[in-house]
């Protein structure tokens, strides 16, 4: 199996971790949010101590009949686009023929594709150098010119396997990222940009072998997992649900296997974000506002344009989609989906109507935690288990006040809380927006 066959089938996914960030509403130059550009995955040349110079990606692979490894490393490259006066004068904006042409810097996709031996691997560290060659072009406008530049980024990719000690055939893979070039000491963020990997992230292919997860592995393997190292980028295993030969890892954390939503036609550059209500906001930029996103960067000329063309049904399929249904058991528990909170945690909670069911009541239903009952009031110490949320991680041994006790559809007994001294906790209340934890994820607080 080629390449392109094991790693294009995750490109739609990749793609979205590529540009996460790259343009965002209202996609203009002049938008302040715009001005700072590049967010996620850069990495600096050696010199820069405000971003890392490189990142490490370390995960377990059980070989099977796993051979070879693919490997890909995808990042943008910088290119600063200057539009020039007839005399060769760099200047923020050139008008030819009524279109506007604006200074602005854009990011060229790259990719740096390579296939090891697992013998290879497992005898010693394999270096695959990476080179992003300078570039200079100039468009002649008749009136002027667009001058782009792309500097050269220099840089290496290297890869290991080890074979691990127990009963279980299992190698630990490392890949780090290094930025190998040189910038000057405080150079200025827009020229250190100019020789960094930008929204680097890797894609790792094993066809025959299967990838454990790093996020939730098995139980024989979880001290294992615990011990592998992951700098400034994250591995899932990507592809359908059931897959495992196939390993994104980004500078973005996501779940294993995540997909798009087949209702995203248009790529607005922020994967977080609602798309209805980007579609709705750029349509209602007025024509002056969409004709300066146009002159900002191709890519913005695509959105107003895609958007403006978009069909009726397909801005009604952006407005909500139920994925399953399934009855509630007889007597009903409060409803909170087709999903678990236990599986995907409900952001927002609609607050309970006693009329849904007399049997149960999140203001005063209470749950054993350590033996003791916790109810709303109730203060608690977070403890993340490992199968939740990688970000609930983060809250491990804060203090939190227990504001509900919810029972989904499937039975299950979840508790939402606020965090302790968060600003935006009185907020979140107002609008009933919680964290939700299951019991054994809370210890009582002392």
């Amino acid at each position: 199996m080629s390449i392109p066959d094991v790693l294009d089938e995750v490109a739609a996914v990749a793609d979205a971790v590529l540009f996460e960030g790259y343009l965002l509403y209202p996609y203009r130059a002049s938008a302040q949010k715009n001005r700072v550009r590049w967010q996620f995955g850069v990495l600096t040349p050696g010199g820069d101590t405000c971003e890392p110079t490189r990142n490490r990606t370390e995960c377990l692979l059980e070989p099977g009949s796993a051979t070879r490894l693919h490997l890909r490393l995808r990042c943008l490259q910088l290119e600063s686009r200057s539009p020039r006066t007839p005399d060769g004068a760099p200047v923020g904006e050139l008008v030819v023929d009524g279109r506007r042409h604006l200074r602005f810097e854009e990011g060229a996709p790259r990719q740096v594709d390579v296939t090891l031996a697992v013998d290879d691997l497992l005898r010693g560290p394999c270096t695959v150098p990476v080179l992003l060659p300078a570039a200079r072009w100039v468009e002649e406008l008749g009136t002027g010119s667009i001058v782009r530049e792309s500097w050269e980024v220099r840089g290496r990719m290297v890869v290991s396997l080890t074979d691990l000690d127990g009963p279980y055939l299992v190698h630990r893979l490392r890949v780090d990222v290094v930025n190998d070039g040189d910038c000057e000491p405080d150079a200025p963020r827009e020229q250190v940009l100019r020789t960094s990997l930008i929204a680097a992230h890797t894609v790792v292919g094993a066809p025959g072998g299967t990838f454990l997860s790093q996020t939730d592995p098995p139980r024989w393997a979880a001290p294992i997992a615990a011990g592998c190292v992951n700098s400034h980028t994250w591995p899932v295993l990507a592809g359908p649900s059931g897959r495992s030969d196939v390993v994104l890892s980004t500078p973005i954390i996501l779940a294993d296997h995540p997909q798009l939503a087949p209702e995203s036609t248009i790529d607005l550059f922020d994967g977080c974000e609602n798309d209805e209500i980007l579609t709705l906001r750029t349509l209602v930029l007025t024509d002056a506002e969409k004709a300066e996103a146009r002159a900002t960067d191709p890519r913005a000329a695509a959105i107003i344009d895609a958007v403006e063309q978009l069909p009726p049904e397909f801005m009604e399929r952006l407005h909500g989609t139920i994925r399953s249904l399934r009855p509630a058991p007889a007597g009903g528990d409060l409803g909170l989906g087709a999903d678990s909170p236990a599986e995907h945690p409900p952001e927002r909670l609609p607050w309970w109507d006693p009329g849904m069911d007399a049997s149960v009541d999140p203001d005063t239903d209470s749950v054993p935690v350590g033996g003791v009952p916790v109810s709303r009031g109730s203060a608690v110490v977070l403890r993340p288990g490992p199968h939740g949320d990688v970000q609930d991680r983060f809250l491990d041994g804060l203090r939190a006040t227990v504001q509900a006790v919810v029972h989904d559809v499937d039975g299950g007994v979840h508790v939402a809380v606020s965090v302790d001294g968060d600003p935006a906790a009185e907020l979140q209340l107002a609008h009933g927006r919680f964290r939700y934890f299951r019991p054994d994820e809370l210890e009582v607080a002392r």
